[in-house]
């Protein structure tokens, strides 16, 4: 696999993880490196472990998973973006909120619905006989860096949009996840 295609797959793999990213940086009221950090490690990560996943499985599998990845992805970012919108319209004060994205269930969830297309990637490099080692390192590491900027990102905006922005965030988590149902569902 040549170089300008694996960029090309890494890239448009951590689309999803860019916009949540995003999201993350408008609803944070205050983004530090900690935040950076998990939320660009794990999304690097799970981007980078569910090709290997993906790949290990080969095409054995790889019927049964695409039956239902999609929808698994679906209930993930509705549910966390479903509590993002239930906390914004529910909390008094910002101080009584728990919507740090990057932490716990909520950062496990976004780290898996994000990933899921890479694993069907995976699947596809073990039908096409390509090693998966160096694909996965350069899907990791894309991901990572395109969700730091993301949340940086969206840092920018959610200052600039001052309240309301947990709204939008949810809101964003919840059409990506439709995005991903429509995909697989309906343009199939």
């Amino acid at each position: 696999m040549d170089l300008l295609t694996l960029f090309g797959i890494a890239i448009a793999l951590a689309m999803d993880a860019f916009a949540v990213a995003l999201g993350a940086g408008l609803i944070l009221p205050q983004l530090t490196g900690r935040h950076l950090f998990r939320f660009g490690f794990h999304f690097g990560l799970f981007q980078a472990m569910m090709p290997v996943c993906g790949w290990l499985a080969g095409v054995t599998v790889r019927t049964q998973i695409e039956a239902f990845d999609h929808w698994l992805a679906f209930g993930l970012l509705t549910l966390v973006g479903g509590k993002m919108l239930w906390e914004a319209c529910h909390a008094d004060n910002k101080d009584q909120r728990d919507g740090d994205p990057t932490r716990g269930l909520s950062l496990v969830m976004l780290s898996i619905a994000t990933s899921i297309d890479a694993l069907a990637i995976g699947l596809s490099l073990a039908v096409l006989g390509v090693t998966i080692w160096t694909p996965a390192l350069v899907i990791g590491v894309v991901a990572g860096v395109l969700t730091v900027c993301g949340m940086l990102l969206g840092r920018r905006l959610g200052k600039a949009w001052g309240s309301g922005v947990e709204i939008f965030g949810g809101l964003v988590l919840i059409a990506i996840g439709a995005k991903i149902l429509l995909e697989h569902t309906l343009l199939r």
